[in-house]
């Protein structure tokens, strides 16, 4: 029913909030990893702490990214309308995400902040703050660059989305994109964003449930989304490329 769905354009608030929260994560972890636990050994990895500021300046990149690309790259169809489970489903998702990444240290944080609320300003030297940030692991090396690897085509994937409509004339025709890996998926921004999580899961090292929670969700979730968009595109176009997979090439 119209009554329970809310215009696409709101998943801005998604990235609103996604930015909002991870920023107020990464600030307080960061300054507790840089008072409480400093960094001695050139085994980066060894700390985690640490580990949770690495994953979070990812995560902070993400969402600052989709935030733009909200505003600036997409143009949502004035009839394409989602529902409201759905958008209660994304605010939960942007508010879990983040905290997920930290969440084995959130009480010393918290408790450092509270601490710090009472007492004087503690002191920050950027400079030094970042030193332990380029005392990176394997683990963090490679998975900061699978990380990179989705965030890249998935940049180009919205691109491309958001290039379908850029006319008035365009915004309520639906064009069967091309370009990038939608050569060989029809929800290649999903693929990327699977990836992309993927390689915070790497980042990790793999030892904590609720990242690989966090990763299960996000395979499961855009799976299943990517289904329904591959059905759509295959009812809708009696042309649709035959050779292209829902979201995983030459398997689904």
């Amino acid at each position: 029913m119209q009554k329970w769905t809310l215009p696409q354009k709101h998943f801005a608030h998604f990235y609103v909030l996604g930015v909002a929260w991870t920023t107020l994560l990464l600030a307080a972890t960061w300054m507790y990893a840089f008072k409480m636990t400093p960094l001695t050994s050139d085994e980066f990895h060894l700390s985690k702490v640490w580990r949770a500021v690495f994953l979070l300046v990812l995560m902070e990149i993400q969402v600052l990214r989709r935030l733009m690309e909200s505003f600036y790259v997409f143009k949502y169809s004035p009839s394409a309308r989602m529902n409201i489970l759905g958008y209660l489903t994304g605010l939960f998702f942007y508010t879990a995400a983040p905290l997920s990444l930290c969440v084995n240290i959130a009480p010393e944080v918290v408790t450092f902040a509270g601490n710090s609320r009472t007492s004087s300003a503690p002191e920050f030297d950027l400079l030094s703050s970042l030193s332990p940030l380029m005392k990176l692991g394997w683990c963090q090396l490679i998975g900061a660059a699978v990380f990179l690897w989705g965030w890249l085509h998935q940049r180009r994937c919205h691109a491309i989305l958001g290039s379908l409509r850029e006319s008035p004339s365009q915004a309520r025709e639906y064009i069967i994109p091309h370009g990038d890996w939608f050569e060989i998926v029809s929800s290649p921004h999903y693929l990327a964003e699977i990836v992309l999580y993927a390689g915070l899961l790497i980042a990790s090292g793999g030892t904590d449930v609720t990242i690989w929670l966090l990763f299960g969700f996000v395979v499961g979730n855009l799976t299943l989304a990517a289904g329904e968009t591959h059905r759509w595109y295959l009812r809708k176009f009696e042309n649709y490329p035959a050779n292209r997979n829902a979201i995983f090439p030459f398997a689904y």
